[in-house]
């Protein structure tokens, strides 16, 4: 029975992460805002408030998810995840997107960590634990490939003729809806309520464990936490990238899933090639790759440089689980949902100050300019 129900919680969490990652609206999310008459900046801007609402909210949904459960979390999260989409789809300006993306930032919230946290836990009921670097990188192989799909969708519907994208948040508002369902058939998990302190205050003494503490731990988190920043950031470029190089808007969809393929394909491959370079080679490689992909493609900016992103992006799908793995390894399983939170509220903190900026900055100066203090 426990082993049946592993099964069942991580086929769950499988439709889960293609619903949050079958992201149609990404491919065509610079010419939507074009649509409704925003700029880089506006763009920009809406995703750090999106990244702000996480990082107010990371850290407590991440100690609701160790008190009260992950599958409680996991199902507030669709929901709210299901509901920003909504109000993506009805609304024409920049104040309604404002309001949507605070309810995605909720929704995000509640999700990211507890997901995480629910697999590693599942895995560790049945003395699996070792397994879960290879179950992470499945799922986020999913996560991609639902991506690369979304991309081909989104591809089809412009090539038969769709000229406005808002009937694409229609579609991504059924997509967001079957989370919630999944979300619901999750085993329920033991809440944490013998090992936390009913306190909220509670969260800070994990949060100075963490950062200031706990150097290892520390060290770790943060390195992860500006992989993550980097990577995220770029995500926001590529469309900006694709319009400035003069992609056809035909080919953005076939092209983010281009990239997102290899995003798959590195999260599959993620656990071999840890296995075989070992943790600080791995490391080492995410670190130099990333930095790189930013430089290269400022000073190469053309149609062609796009091949080099096909780089970058392999390497995110590394550096994901192979980081999470890191991550689990050196954390108690009472607090694992909470400190998984606070790398995603680094990374969106880092992202809501810095991600304004370097919108400003492809707007006013260039974006090669952009890219190269980015990275």
């Amino acid at each position: 029975m426990r082993l049946r129900n592993t099964a069942k919680d991580i086929l769950l969490l499988g439709i889960i992460r293609f619903s949050d990652w079958f992201m149609l609206y990404m491919p065509v999310v610079k010419l939507f805002y074009i649509q409704n008459g925003l700029n880089n900046l506006q763009l920009f801007l809406l995703h750090g408030v999106y990244s702000a609402m996480i990082t107010l909210l990371e850290i407590p949904s991440g100690y609701a998810a160790d008190l009260w459960g992950r599958k409680q979390s996991l199902v507030a999260g669709t929901v709210a995840g299901f509901a920003g989409f909504v109000l993506f789809s009805f609304s024409h300006g920049f104040w309604g997107f404002l309001l949507a993306e605070i309810a995605l930032g909720i929704g995000a919230s509640f999700v990211s960590g507890s997901d995480s946290a629910l697999l590693y836990d599942t895995l560790s009921r049945n003395r699996r634990e070792n397994e879960y670097m290879k179950v992470e990188g499945r799922l986020s192989g999913i996560g991609n490939f639902a991506e690369a799909m979304a991309g081909l969708t989104v591809s089809g519907l412009m090539w038969l003729g769709m000229k406005d994208l808002r009937n694409v948040y229609y579609l991504q508002s059924l997509v967001a809806l079957a989370g919630v369902p999944a979300a619901l058939m999750l085993s329920a998990q033991q809440p944490a309520l013998h090992l936390l302190p009913r306190k909220f205050n509670s969260i800070l003494l994990v949060v100075k464990d963490t950062l200031w503490v706990n150097k290892h731990l520390r060290n770790t988190l943060l390195f992860s936490a500006v992989i993550g920043f980097s990577t995220l950031t770029m995500a926001w470029f590529a469309q900006i990238y694709f319009y400035e190089v003069k992609l056809p808007d035909t080919l953005f969809g076939l092209m983010w899933t281009a990239l997102n393929l290899m995003v798959a394909l590195g999260s599959l491959y993620a656990y071999r090639i840890e296995h075989r370079l070992g943790m600080k080679v791995t490391t080492a490689g995410v670190l130099v790759l990333i930095t790189g992909g930013f430089f290269v493609n400022a000073f190469l900016m053309s149609l062609p440089a796009i091949a080099l992103l096909f780089v970058f992006y392999f390497t995110r799908g590394v550096a994901t689980p192979a980081l999470k793995d890191y991550l689990n390894r050196i954390t108690s399983s009472d607090v694992r949902a909470t400190v998984l939170s606070i790398r995603s509220l680094v990374i969106r903190m880092m992202y809501a100050v810095f991600g304004p900026i370097l919108g400003w900055l492809s707007d006013v100066v260039s974006l090669r300019v952009a890219l190269l203090m980015a990275g």
